[in-house]
């Protein structure tokens, strides 16, 4: 089986279930966006909601896609930078408790967390002090990183630095790897869009995008969106909700319907939906089937609170992944 590296925003998510959308526009968040604050305001939201109940779990987009693909049966490793603090301790002991190999940096500065508002409707609003995630620079990456590595998963949350980035894709690609972006939100990709294009063209196999973030990146609709991404990369996937996905390559286009779930919040939806489907690339599987894992994964998320799934249903989920496999 292929081996998979990730990289990303090393980030502890603070989840809170708020009771309605007048707790977003009180803060002036825009509601299934996310938004880059500093130390200062992130406390300052956190004590705003201290009234609702929350939980605390590892998170960040690649580490999500990354812990997955470990959970499955893939050895998977981390790139990443945190604190020396309890919440990067936390961080740490979480992802290797998952079976990842953590290939994490440090730093004096605060670690990195994310507080993530969660509508009745299961839609989620992310708040994201990046702190010492946020330090990982291209000079803590070298080509060593990369080897004995089939494919390479970065988030497009990465892309508020560049060089980072764009030295990560760029040395990946010259190592052999296929490289995967998930474009991570549709106001991320507005504000990088000729950075996210460019490296897309030059590096990029493999583009996640939903349907928010497809017409950020091209303009269009959809269907016509995956067309679009599908002349710049080898795969692209765009994923329609409760439509399911559309993923289209050279062996042609497939519709892969969405799993029936129970949706109480969608934390986690398009980072879970990747590691079912870069598990089906690690072994090598069609494309269609990537997307029924991909899509089997995603439906089983959305069903628990954040973006770790329960043991009992990792169990579930390989079951059912293994007549995939058959």
């Amino acid at each position: 089986m292929k081996k998979i590296i990730g990289m990303g925003n090393a980030l502890t998510d603070i989840l809170l279930p708020i009771d309605s959308d007048a707790v977003l526009t009180e803060l002036n968040l825009p509601k299934g966006s996310m938004q880059l604050v500093d130390q200062k305001k992130s406390v300052e939201i956190s004590q705003l909601l201290k009234r609702f109940e929350r939980k605390m779990v590892a998170g960040g987009s690649a580490s999500n896609t990354i812990t997955g693909v470990t959970r499955l049966g893939a050895e998977a490793a981390l790139v990443g930078k945190i604190g020396e603090d309890e919440v990067g301790s936390f961080y740490k002991s979480d992802v290797e408790k998952n079976g990842v190999l953590p290939l994490l940096l440090t730093s004096a500065t605060p670690s990195g967390r994310c507080v993530v508002l969660v509508s009745p409707d299961g839609e989620r609003t992310m708040c994201t002090y990046l702190g010492a995630a946020s330090e990982l620079t291209a000079g803590d990456l070298s080509p060593d990183m990369f080897k004995g590595y089939d494919i390479f998963h970065i988030e497009g949350y990465l892309v508020q630095n560049n060089d980072l980035i764009r030295k990560a894709v760029k040395l990946a690609s010259e190592a052999g790897l296929t490289v995967s972006i998930d474009l991570a939100s549709y106001n991320v990709v507005e504000e990088n869009l000729d950075f996210l294009k460019e490296i897309v063209s030059k590096y990029v196999d493999v583009v996640f995008a939903n349907e928010d973030e497809a017409r950020a990146f091209t303009g269009k609709s959809p269907s016509e969106a995956l067309e679009a991404i599908s002349k710049h990369v080898r795969i692209a996937v765009v994923k329609t909700g409760k439509e399911g996905s559309l993923v289209k390559s050279a062996d042609g286009t497939f519709r892969v319907p969405a799993r029936k779930a129970n949706c109480i919040d969608t934390t986690g939806a398009g980072d879970l939906y990747a590691t079912g489907f870069l598990f089906g690339m690690a072994c090598e599987l069609p494309l269609e089937r990537c997307g029924e894992i991909a899509s089997l994964v995603a439906g089983h998320v959305v069903e628990v609170l954040g973006a770790k799934i329960p043991d009992v249903a990792w169990e579930e989920i390989r079951s059912e992944v293994s007549n995939v496999l058959s």
